[in-house]
């Protein structure tokens, strides 16, 4: 019965504090081509958009390709 009770009063005053999960966040990953003038992200690294890319693909988050200033790629997000 003390248990409970324990329980009870630590998962209230948890809800009530605001207590939020680390590290439950889902990162999304995206491809670029490392070109100079490259502009987009894509999904998956066998896109088509991505066949005349002629320096590196690397994967990195989508957060990341934003900050970067890149779009997302107009054959797969339709």
């Amino acid at each position: 019965m003390k248990r409970r009770i324990f329980l009870s009063i630590l998962i209230g005053s948890l809800l009530f504090t605001g207590f939020k999960p680390v590290n439950l966040r889902k990162v999304d990953y995206v491809y670029i081509c490392q070109g100079p003038y490259s502009k987009v992200y894509h999904k998956s690294n066998d896109c088509r958009g991505l066949s005349n890319c002629s320096t590196k693909i690397i994967k990195i988050t989508l957060e990341e390709a934003v900050k970067m200033g890149r779009r997302p790629c107009k054959i797969e997000y339709r």
